[in-house]
Formats: structure tokens, sequence, C-alpha cells
């Protein structure tokens, strides 16, 4: 007799199912996992509540889910010879095991992550719970999520705590259950009759049961269907990573998000020692990209090759490990820059009546402005190790402002930044700006910097996404400033207003800091009293 297995709480309204990981004929067992959804902020694997054979299938990839959705028929494993054979009357001694009651161990399903914590236990011991029913909550990097009682029965005993650190297959809790006689009769199989009933039928059952073997070899071998998850296969597009390339060390062969910043490390290791051209890196092979194109641009006209620039290659090198290994994310927002545009011509007429000899720029209000923020948010100011386990705060301010060149984009550092006035940056800033069109710039003029802004408004655009400057954790690019109606409460004003992108390492930094830090840099400009706080 089969039975309708369906959607347990997931804590999510409505999910989408992204992969069916079993086939109509398929013998699963308890907590294998069978299907696997994706919600708002997470995927995660539903596992089988108990054993038996698929015998329909009621989802498919793309639909929409949610709890208590029929999702498959399941034969208990103990009932399919009943079936076949009329005379397999042996059949009412498993009927009486359920009134024989059994200790079970309660294990964590597959839950798609390495380790979560223990955030709620929603039953106590000695309570009666039914299948699919929340036993306890746990919390991975991303999201959280229930994680359903697989049997029902009666909690004999809790082996967890809240606060603990869970995986797949930890043993949580032991149940007091008297529905399980089809993993009963799999698992200690002690009367003779149950393996000769089956063993007839295993004539034409290892057809289905060794086509899914067959099939998951094929999905390991395949890019398109690879064992992963939908946040793993994400990250492997934004990196640009065929799946197919990448050897999974998860469970089942699983391709985990680890084994897809190993193989990006890897490769991006063999382009800079120079390896690329032999590997193949080079032409994006290494990433399981398509080669780049061969053509002969000559065949449709005149052309000319220029050799690049010597800082072109090591910033593009630079540019491009930056842009694969950070995971970057851009907040936009506008200054408003009226009151400081003032103040700024104000000062330079007075630096000019008394022979200063400088001249002030918009850049150095900024730098001003970002040096009074990395104190207040020092998580900016930092650099993540090499392994992304450990932070490295910078007790101190250098700020590396762009400059382009003749050669190409250089960076170089301000040193203390918080430490110094208006006047004395805008000098500064003149001499290394000649220093460094000029050619002139050393190594040590270019290094030590915590926070980089690129300030292209000069050259007349909105807004941008710069790419963070590593071993840095963000950047904070700078647009042309325009007049633009703004509402003050009771009426549209004429306001200078200044476009900014703040771009960061998600892996730092979260969204909601990198919106506060932007905003604060917007405020201090808009009002350069609080520099003076």
């Amino acid at each position: 007799m089969s039975k309708q297995i369906q959607i347990p709480d997931i804590g999510s309204d409505e999910v989408t199912v992204t992969e069916v990981m079993v086939n109509v004929g398929d013998t699963i067992e308890v907590e294998q996992s069978i299907i696997n959804v994706e919600g708002d902020k997470a995927s995660m694997e539903v596992p089988a509540p108990e054993a038996g054979v698929v015998k329909a299938i009621l989802v498919k990839v793309g639909d929409k889910v949610s709890t208590g959705t029929p999702m498959l028929e399941l034969e208990a494993a103990g009932t399919a010879p009943a079936a076949e054979a009329p005379k397999a009357e042996a059949a009412p001694a498993p009927a009486a095991a359920p009134t024989a009651s059994a200790v079970v161990d309660v294990n964590v399903p597959d839950i798609g992550s390495d380790e979560v914590n223990v955030t709620e236990i929603m039953v106590k011991v000695g309570d009666a719970v039914e299948v699919d029913q929340s036993i306890i909550n746990v919390e991975g990097d991303k999201a959280s999520m229930e994680v359903p009682a697989p049997i029902a029965g009666v909690v004999k005993e809790i082996l967890i705590a809240v606060g603990d650190k869970v995986t797949t297959g930890k043993l949580i809790m032991k149940f007091e259950s008297d529905s399980v006689p089809a993993q009963s009769q799999t698992q200690s199989a002690p009367v003779a009759d149950v393996p000769k009933a089956e063993s007839p039928k295993a004539e034409s059952a290892p057809a289905p049961t060794t086509a899914p073997v067959a099939n998951q070899e094929e999905v390991t071998a395949s890019a398109t269907f690879a064992h992963a998850t939908p946040v793993v296969r994400r990250l492997a597009r934004e990196f640009g990573v065929n799946l197919d390339k990448v050897k999974g060390t998860g469970r089942k062969g699983r391709v985990l998000k680890e084994d897809v910043q190993a193989y990006v490390k890897a490769a991006i290791a063999a382009l800079e020692s120079g390896a690329a051209a032999s590997s193949g890196v080079a032409n994006g092979a290494g990433l399981g990209l398509l080669p780049w194109p061969k053509v002969d641009f000559s065949k449709f006209g005149e052309v000319e090759e220029v050799e690049l620039t010597r800082i072109n290659k090591i910033s593009g090198a630079n540019l491009h490990r930056n842009w694969v290994m950070i995971p970057h994310v851009t907040h936009f927002d506008r200054a408003d820059i009226t009151d400081l545009e003032a103040f700024r011509k104000e000062q330079n007429k007075l630096a000019e009546k008394q022979k200063l000899d400088v001249k002030i720029t918009p850049v150095v209000f900024i730098m001003k402005a970002a040096a009074k923020a990395l104190e207040a948010y020092p998580r900016f100011n930092s650099s993540i190790s090499e392994d992304g386990q450990r932070l490295t705060l910078k007790k101190y301010v250098n700020i590396g402002v762009a400059v382009d060149t003749p050669n190409g984009l250089v960076v170089p550092v301000f040193k203390d930044v918080n430490k110094k006035g208006i006047i004395e940056l805008s000098r500064e800033l003149m001499e290394v700006s000649k220093k460094a069109r000029a050619g002139k710039l050393t190594a040590s003029d270019m290094q030590g910097g915590c926070f980089t802004i690129s300030s292209i408004g000069g050259l007349g655009t909105t807004h941008f996404a710069p790419i963070v400057n590593a071993p840095e954790v963000a950047i904070l690019g700078v647009s042309k400033s325009d007049m633009a109606p703004v509402w003050n409460g009771k009426e549209f004003t004429p306001r200078l207003m200044l476009p900014l992108s703040l771009s960061f390492d998600h892996r730092v930094i979260d969204g909601a800091d990198g919106a506060r830090f932007i905003s604060f840099i917007g405020s201090v400009l808009a009002d350069l009293r609080r520099l003076a706080m």
C-alpha cells in the first residue's frame, strides 16, 4: 500500500523545487535526500521520513511548494512482496510489529551545510511527536531552518543543547516508536520469509536499482547536472566555473562552495605563477570557460598592435584576481555638497590671497570624510586572512587615491589622513599627483593602504562600480556632481549632489553596514562640522 509523502515544515511560506533526486522505482532509505528546494535566502535538501520504494513523483523542477504539499508516493519496503504474492499470508507478522515499540535514533538529516548551530529545542522528554513535526531549529551562515521528526513517537532522550554545533548524521534524540516495522525488517530481517519473498522480484529489480547509480555517475560528470545545491551553482556561475571541472568533497560527491572556492584559488595561483600559458588558465580554460576567441581582425580592415604598458599588465592581473576572488557588493548614494563647495571656493580664495601655493580640491574633503568613517566603522579598515578565517584590524588610517597617468592607473597611498588638516593634505595631494604623472612613484609610495578612493567625476560619469583593491575590503567611487532639485519638507530647492559608489567584500562586510558607512560619509560631506567631532 502506497503512502503520500508531504513537504515537512521547512520554515518558509513557499519554496521552489530545484532538483528531484530520486526516480520512480528507486528504493530509498530513511533521511535519504529526495528533492532540493530553494527559498529567498537558502536551499535545502528534503529527506525521506521513512524507507520504501518510490511509486510516483508528484512534483517537478520549477514547482512552487509549501509545507504539506504532496511530493511523492512511497510504498513501504516490506509491503511490495505482499502485493505480488498473495500466498505471503505470513505478512501478518509485520502487522504485529507496530504493537512492539522500539527505541529509535533520530539524527540530523542532510541539511546542505557543513555545520550549524542549534538555536531552539522544540520538544521535551515525554512529548509525543508526529511525523514531520518540527523538533529543533538550527541556524547556519545564511539561514535558519526547522528540522522535522522523521518518524512518530515519544521523546525518550534529548542528546543536544541550545548552542551546540551539529552536522549531518549527528545523533540528537531517541524516540520510542511503533512506526518502524519496515525499517526493522530491512535492517535485521530475522524472518527468513522476508528475503525469500523479495528475492524472486530481484530479477527484475536490478534495472531500476542500478539505473539511479548510473544516473548519479552521469550527474557528477555533467556540468549541467553536477551534484551541487543551487547556492553552489550560483556561486559557480558568478566565478564562471564549470562544475564539471570541480571535484566534490561533500557527501556522495556533492560539490561544496569550498570546493568551488578552492578551484578558483588554484586557477588564480596558476595565473599568477606564470603557469597559465601552459595550463590554459590564461585563455579561460582553467576556470572551465570557453577559450578566448582567436580572430584575425586584419580581415575586416586596417589594424595596429600596441603592447600593454607595464602598469597595464600588473594592474590587469591584480584586478582580475580581485574581481574573481572577492564577492563584491556595491551600494550607491548621493551626498549634498552644496555647503562644502561654497566653503571650498572660499578657502581657495583665501589661500590665494595668503600665497599658500595650494589648491584645495573636493577629493581632500572626501579623504577626510572617509578617514572619519573608517574610525567609526573599524571593520572597513581591515584585511581578511588568506584562509578567510581571521581579520586584521588596522589602528592607522592610510588612504589610497587612484591617479590617472599616461601609462595607466596608479594608487599612491596617503599616510595618517585622520591626523592631517585640509591644507596639508591638499599640498601632499598636489605633490604626489605630479610625481605619479611623471612616473616617479616608488613602491613605498603605493604600499600600506587601508581604503581606496577612485574619483572620476572630472570625466562626467554618474555612477560606477569600482573593484575592491585587495587586501583592502572596500573602495569608494566618486562621480560627477550636479545640481538637482531636493525636497526639504516644504519645497524643492536646488542642491549640488555628489554621486558615491561603495564596493565592499561581502565576506567581511554585511549590506547593512555598507549602507551605514556610505550614509555616514554623505552626512559628513553635507555638514563639515562633523569633521571636528
